[in-house]
């Protein structure tokens, strides 16, 4: 039994590592990338901070949610890995600056009355002061800033995240019942953000067809993910032939037993 556990567990030990290689490998080629859009998330969490400034509380708008839904309603461990980390995120990551681009020049365009109570008339947070300094202005008070936003409406920042990342689970995971979980999850969201006040029913509704649409469209002009088969091509270098095609095996939960297979 211990030599088992013992074998097992230098399977699992030597997969991590091969794993681990291979991604690395990948961000050395794509860190470009996976900084660009971790740079505009900093970029948009800005745009938001900003807008709360220009922000004016005023009458809540005629909302046709807030009246159906009042207030009371208050990998590396597996052998079979269908993808690549690091691609993976530079996915994401794409979709998001797209969808948060649009964003930006949405809510800025036309600066809303929050619906959220610490955005109405006679609340200290509805308007900010003026700023003291400009590095006031760049550190963003996250998380409280993001929390107490107010202005930043159209369309949906919590819509847009729960959105990318259930339809890349749904073209790329291989569960069904998580994907039925993930999109019935996303349709509870929606109106609990509603129950919540923390955007108008517009807002919500303006964040599932353009996420959609931009995701639709950025994703044909992305690469597709190549085939794990193909994972020799970027393996780690070996000089032995024979533990670079055991790797591949490791990867690719290959090695002929099935029963090995998780």
């Amino acid at each position: 039994m211990s030599f088992y556990i013992g074998r097992e567990a230098s399977k699992l030990w030597k997969r991590i590592c091969t794993e681990s290689g291979i991604e690395i490998n990948l961000l050395s080629e794509k860190w470009k990338y996976i900084l660009g859009g971790l740079i505009f998330q900093y970029i948009h969490g800005f745009a938001a901070r900003g807008v709360h400034y220009i922000h004016r509380p005023g009458p809540t708008l005629q909302d046709v949610g807030f009246f159906l839904l009042p207030w009371t309603f208050h990998p590396f461990f597996f052998k079979i890995k269908k993808i690549y980390t690091v691609l993976i995120w530079c996915r994401i990551l794409a979709f998001l600056a797209a969808c948060q681009f649009l964003r930006i020049i949405t809510f800025y365009s036309t600066q809303l009355p929050g619906p959220n109570y610490h955005c109405r008339e006679g609340s200290k947070l509805a308007t900010l002061p003026p700023p003291n300094s400009v590095l006031e202005v760049l550190l963003i008070n996250f998380p409280r800033g993001m929390l107490y936003g107010c202005g930043d409406l159209i369309f949906s920042s919590h819509m847009i995240f729960s959105l990318i990342f259930v339809r890349t689970y749904h073209k790329y995971g291989t569960q069904r019942f998580i994907k039925l979980c993930a999109w019935l999850a996303v349709i509870a969201q929606s109106f609990l953000i509603v129950a919540s006040r923390k955007h108008y029913t517009v807002d919500v509704v303006v964040a599932w067809y353009t996420v959609n649409l931009v995701v639709f469209f950025v994703d044909k002009q992305l690469p597709e993910l190549p085939d794990r088969t193909s994972a020799a091509l970027i393996l780690p270098l070996s000089k032995d032939s024979k533990a670079k095609e055991e790797n591949h095996k490791l990867l690719n939960a290959n090695s002929g037993d099935p029963a090995e297979w998780i």
